[in-house]
């Protein structure tokens, strides 16, 4: 499975909506130029995102988008989710091999934790302690 940019640029949305969270609505111009990314595909992403109730725009001038919820109470799984669809590392088939199922049920149930129990607020707290995990093979 691989998160595309969908996903990877609605969690920067939501990231920035996190940071700024009580500061009142953000553009989603201002985002897309802090990011150098296209302010039309965030267009496209937020409307999914306010459908599922995760975040509500603001309209006037000073209008833009705000989470719906505290930062601590939005994880990583909920945006993926409504952009990425379920979260599966493979399509199942009822003739898959036991043991094979087995072993993509168990990725599925860790990559879920994972995203489950990642909050926007761990997201924007983040600190980076300079560990790399890259690994490098060459055949």
């Amino acid at each position: 499975m691989k998160i595309s940019t969908k996903g990877r640029y609605g969690l920067t949305i939501m990231m920035e909506l996190a940071t700024r969270h009580g500061d009142g609505p953000i553009s989603l111009k201002s985002i897309a130029q802090r990011h150098e990314l296209s302010e039309h595909y965030l267009e496209q992403l937020i409307a999914p995102l306010r459908n599922a109730g995760l975040v509500k725009s603001i309209r006037g001038a000073y209008g833009g988008y705000v989470l719906s919820k505290s930062p601590d109470d939005i994880t990583s799984g909920d945006i993926l989710r409504v952009l990425e669809g379920p979260i599966s590392p493979v399509e199942f088939a009822e003739e898959e091999d036991p043991a094979k199922r087995y072993l993509w049920l168990r990725i599925r149930d860790s990559i879920t934790s994972v995203i489950d129990s990642t909050t926007l607020r761990d997201l924007i707290n983040y600190q980076d302690d300079g560990r790399t995990d890259n690994y490098m093979f060459y055949i």
